[in-house]
């Protein structure tokens, strides 16, 4: 790959340092760069969001979730859909350029090691090269083809070991150096040393006792494995951390100073308002803390990326002058949102029930059965089509219910009511009632839904209950509680955001304000519909009953919150049992943003669907894979796990003593890594490998003939892992290595091969601080899963120590 550094960048670049003036330096090193009218430079930006789409800035197309993406075990797909995103961004940037900057914060490669972190949606895999092969993906189709210029500037995140949200900010993750460089690091390394991503982030958490914004790492790893300049950008307000939650510095100078020392180039702090950064930096140059030389190496960071990006070219030059606003949302990038939906579903389990046949009478039951979730980082839907309409599409025969309760709240005699209105209105308690839907997101967490105008009850700046919400959403989910039982059977409603409980003040309004139980007023509740009773009539009454249940991904498991458990909502598993007890022909559609303990399900339920939540084409997808139009192509990235007992402690990074994620652990899963069923059959046989003995830095073909075996096209994902039978250390249960995603019509018999290659048997030797290749044998396993393995073989590694180059993305060869 050609270093973009070189001229006549490097010299452009050299340049204009000479002529900025040090203050004009330091007004670069915010997240809103201070513009120099005199030297032609604009004010730029970091931080467009663009994790699945872009994010906060009006509509634009809404692809599922990475978790999702990740799923089709689809480079090319992802890539597209990269590509996608990309260009939405750039038409976005041309209609506001001040507003929409050109360096977007994606991907995430912190690989999924506990399925319990809160932000598991944005992930790819618990496997650090799959992460890093499909972020690697997803970086190149966001930054473009052009050989010179970034159509946009990809930024992985968070730089280092970040699982966990619990005191995110204050907790260290502690990293042995075999996980450090065997777990850990591979994942960033993949999509910069590809120059896919040209920028990181630095995480909140610390590692090894030290702020991840001061470490060593970020010089002495990171900016190693990339062909030319990395910036590194600051998370929201995490470098002002270093002196305050975290108390690793005694003031902001001091912190600012180390960031800037340890390689942080942009300090994302103070919103919009640079000048407490540029304010303590330039205290830092007056104490000595840091030199104008330090500040010359991030500004020399800062505006490569903006040169390579054409930030400061006419803009007759660039070559992506063209992109226009009719791209956002256009049929193409709708007709890809619905592919990858499509391609992003799991079957689980399935005994003859799925395909369902068109002119079955379907019941559509549960809290996902009409609605379409989006998460923190998902851009504004152009439009939503949920399970419900995509079934209704096609079927003739629809009902529906979303399995809630409806409930009358209580305060004596005298009820709870509300406007009906559209707009809605504050919650008091009089003669006439209102009837509230209540949603269970987890944890006895719930959301209330006014039935009369279909708004959800929340709180607002004043501490009023108010039914004028679309539903959980925002920074602070303000429309989130718990009911508290009391023992004269009435409870208190808790309001989970402030902690505080819903009282009736003198006016007859309910209001947040009660600082204690005592303080609390006591609501009756009356049930005026059972959720799960009425699901279970419409079931009855059906051919098929399709259940729809999962979570809300801005509730229980978001940024900020860690799920404590893997358990499904308590009352919407007792409506999933109602209803199969009333029709055992139930399938179960579960859409999440994480795994959970499906145990019952998975004994008792004849077929099991899994996506993350999909988009705007969701509904479509998951009719055309219902229906049999398509095959459920999707393979899980990640562990299901039976149990929460199964997992280590949350904040256990040692992931090889843990025995966790897919390459350790040895219990049964629930589902294990790469799982996912086809509608059609397929055999693998003869198993054929070009070499059995090799030396370091060769190259072995594994091929296999796979035929489908069924009477309908199918798609198969044919997976290669390794396992080394000897060693001085622990070694992985198996690991992936190689991978190939086929379509085969019925009868078809393809030729698949896949790369092992000898160089990446690796492991970290601790004593040596290099990685090293043992003599040894390694098993060779084919097959559909990291424990569904059809074919062995075994290769023998005649060893030696090596430092292992990048690793290449080459696509497996299929003939």
């Amino acid at each position: 790959m050609t270093d973009r550094t070189t001229p006549p960048i490097r010299d452009r670049v050299d340049d204009l340092l000479a002529r900025l003036t040090l203050p004009e330096k330091i007004g670069l090193l915010h997240q809103w760069q201070t513009p120099v009218p005199r030297l032609g430079l604009p004010g730029f930006r970091t931080g467009t969001e663009a994790l699945h789409g872009v994010a906060w800035l009006g509509p634009a197309t809404v692809f599922p979730q990475a978790i999702g993406l990740a799923s089709s075990w689809n480079p090319d797909l992802v890539r597209a859909v990269g590509d996608a995103v990309g260009a939405e961004v750039r038409a976005k940037h041309h209609t506001d350029p001040q507003r929409v900057g050109l360096n977007v914060w994606a991907p995430v490669v912190n690989p999924l090691r506990d399925p319990r972190w809160g932000r598991n949606e944005e992930g790819w895999s618990e496997d650090p090269w799959l992460t890093g092969r499909l972020a690697t993906a997803y970086a190149q189709g966001l930054r473009g083809e052009h050989p010179q210029r970034l159509r946009t500037a990809p930024t992985v995140k968070h730089f280092l070991g970040y699982n966990n949200e619990t005191d995110r900010a204050t907790t260290s993750s502690d990293l042995p150096p075999r996980v450090l460089h065997e777990y850990e690091l591979p994942a960033f390394r993949a999509p910069l040393a590809a120059d896919a991503a040209v920028a990181a982030m630095a995480a909140y958490n610390l590692v090894d006792g030290v702020p991840a914004h001061l470490s060593p790492l970020i010089d002495g790893e990171l900016r190693r494995w990339a062909p030319g300049e990395v910036l590194v950008v600051g998370d929201a307000g995490a470098v002002s951390n270093i002196a305050e939650v975290q108390g690793h510095l005694p003031d902001h100078v001091d912190g600012f100073a180390a960031a800037l020392r340890a390689g942080i180039d942009s300090f994302t702090e103070d919103d919009t308002d640079s000048a407490p950064t540029r304010r303590h930096l330039t205290e830092a140059l007056g104490r000595g803390l840091i030199t104008e030389s330090d500040v010359d190496r991030a500004v020399r960071r800062v505006l490569t990326v903006r040169l390579r990006l054409g930030d400061l070219d006419p803009p007759h030059t660039d070559p992506y002058a063209q992109t226009g606003p009719e791209v956002i949302d256009c049929p193409a990038h709708r007709n890809l949102a619905r592919e990858a939906a499509r391609q992003s579903i799991v079957l689980l389990r399935n005994r003859g029930l799925l395909p369902l046949a068109p002119d079955l009478r379907i019941a559509v039951l549960g809290p996902l059965a009409d609605t379409v979730h989006t998460d923190w980082y998902s851009g504004t839907l152009p439009y939503a089509i949920s399970a419900l309409a995509g079934l209704a599409e096609r079927l003739p025969t629809i009902t529906t219910h979303p399995g809630a309760d409806r409930i009358a709240l209580r305060v004596g005699d005298r009820y709870v009511g509300c406007t009906d209105d559209a707009e809605g209105g504050p919650l008091t308690v009089g003669v006439d009632p209102a009837s509230f839907d209540v949603f269970d997101w987890g944890r006895d967490t719930v959301a209330l839904r006014a039935v009369g105008n279909g708004r959800h009850v929340g709180v607002d700046d004043d501490g009023a209950l108010v039914n004028d919400r679309s539903g959980p959403g925002g920074w602070v989910v303000r429309e989130t509680f718990q009911f508290d039982p009391l023992p004269d059977g009435t409870v208190l409603l808790r309001h989970l955001a402030t902690d505080r409980y819903v009282t009736v003040d003198q006016d007859g309004r309910l209001r947040v304000d009660g600082d204690d139980r005592q303080a609390g007023t006591g609501f009756g509740i009356d049930l005026v519909t059972d959720g799960a009773a009425r699901a279970a009539e419409l079931a009855a009454a059906a051919d098929v009953a399709v259940v729809t249940l999962g979570n809300h991904p801005m509730v229980n498991g978001r940024e900020t919150e860690d799920r404590l458990d893997l358990a499904l909502p308590a009352r919407q598993e007792a409506m999933l049992r109602a209803v199969h007890a009333a029709n055992p022909r139930t399938v179960l559609v579960v859409t999440s943003s994480y795994p959970y303990a499906l145990g019952w399900a998975q004994q008792q339920l004849p077929a099991v669907l899994w996506s993350a939540h999909g988009g705007q084409e969701h509904g479509r997808a998951l009719t055309e894979v219902l229906l049999g139009d398509t095959d459920p192509g999707g393979r899980l990235t990640q562990t299901w796990y039976a149990d929460t007992a199964d997992l280590p402690d949350l904040l256990d990074y040692d992931v090889i003593g843990a025995d966790s994620t897919y390459l350790y652990y040895r219990g049964e899963p629930l589902y294990p890594f790469g799982h996912g069923l086809s509608y059609a059959e397929f055999d693998y046989r003869d198993l054929r490998l070009s070499a059995t003995t090799v030396s370091v830095g060769e190259e072995v073909e594994v091929s296999v003939d796979v035929t489908n075996t069924s009477e309908r096209p199918g798609v198969e994902v044919v997976q290669l892992y390794t396992r080394q039978r000897r060693s001085r250390v622990k070694q992985p249960l198996r690991q992936l290595r190689d991978f190939a995603r086929i379509v085969l019509s019925p009868g078809e018999r393809r030729t698949v091969t896949l790369r092992l290659r000898s160089a990446e048997l690796s492991w970290w030797d601790t004593d040596a601080g290099s990685f090293v290749v043992e003599d040894a044998t390694h098993t060779v396993l084919v097959g559909r899963s990291a424990t569904d393995v059809r074919l062995v073989g075994a290769v023998a590694v005649r060893g030696e120590p090596l430092t292992p180059p990048a690793r290449p993305h080459a696509t497996s060869g299929v003939r």
